[in-house]
């Protein structure tokens, strides 16, 4: 049976003290870690997105945040207290629109079934009253054993883009705020604009005002019309650094599609190289 891609606060208070329970805290930002550590839900380990989740070079090749190589990112699980048999639940301060669903891309990647984000993030689980920690916290490690030797969720690279851009059969979807994808602003990257013949779906499109997940059922309808009977084989998201992108395929594989491409290098490459 397939687990849901998403977990509600009620149901993390019925599983918080099985032993096969792994959390993590996926937050980012300058003083992530010191946040972190002044207030973090129970037994929830802290996971870089830097150090952890990518392995930074130069945004020409691969953008802000490229995927560590495969086999990094094995040992990365087992130092964190995974193997292939836990229970991992994710959280960010952001309603899982950062490198929570980043962290859950990946783990989906290497063939990692049991896996789930939390609904509302860190603020709605406080506000529910979920136990709090400040404390450094850490997992016993492990060695974590995949039956792949290397990514299974589908991606492109950016020469895949550009045949993209000048093929109609191709759906390029850029989930960053309007104001970004329309060029009024670009705060992180050094050009403003969006991949020529990208259309947007803002992320922030995937959740209520309260910040938890539209229903699946509103999410397929939405995702429905706006894909036109695209196949998943020729739909491209993409984000500024391939983090924030991971937040709609999440809402994708919660509202029951199968999880298009990921161009994880995202308009961070792109504009470095295309503009």
């Amino acid at each position: 049976m397939k687990t849901n891609s998403i977990i509600n606060v009620d149901e993390l208070f019925q599983i918080s003290n099985h032993s096969d329970l792994r959390m993590y805290d996926v937050r980012t930002g300058q003083n992530a870690k010191e946040l972190y550590l002044e207030k973090h839900l129970k037994n929830a380990v802290f996971v870089d997105l830097n150090i952890d989740l990518a392995e930074i070079d130069n945004p020409e090749n691969g953008g802000r945040h490229p995927l560590p190589k495969f086999s990094n990112f094995i040992k990365t699980l087992g130092e964190l207290g995974i193997d292939k048999d836990s229970k991992v639940v994710i959280y960010d301060d952001k309603n899982g629109a950062n490198a929570g669903a980043r962290f859950w891309w990946m783990l989906k990647a290497v063939g990692h079934k049991n896996v789930q984000v939390l609904n509302g993030g860190l603020q709605f689980a406080e506000s529910q009253g979920y136990e709090l920690n400040s404390r450094n916290e850490t997992y016993p490690k492990t060695k974590y054993v995949s039956e792949f030797e290397n990514w299974q969720l589908p991606q492109v690279w950016i020469d895949d883009v550009k045949d993209a851009t000048e093929n109609p059969e191709f759906l390029i979807v850029d989930v960053r705020e309007s104001q970004r994808y329309n060029g009024i602003t670009e705060p992180i990257d050094l050009i403003a604009g969006h991949i020529p013949n990208a259309e947007n779906f803002p992320f922030s499109e995937n959740l209520e005002e309260n910040g938890l997940f539209k229903s699946p059922e509103v999410l397929n309808e939405k995702y429905t019309e706006f894909f036109k009977n695209k196949d998943s084989k020729q739909i491209i998201f993409h984000c500024g650094s391939g983090v924030t992108a991971c937040h709609s395929l999440l809402a994708l594989d919660y509202a029951g599609f199968e999880i298009p491409n990921l161009y994880v290098g995202s308009w961070s490459e792109w504009s470095r190289n295309e503009v």
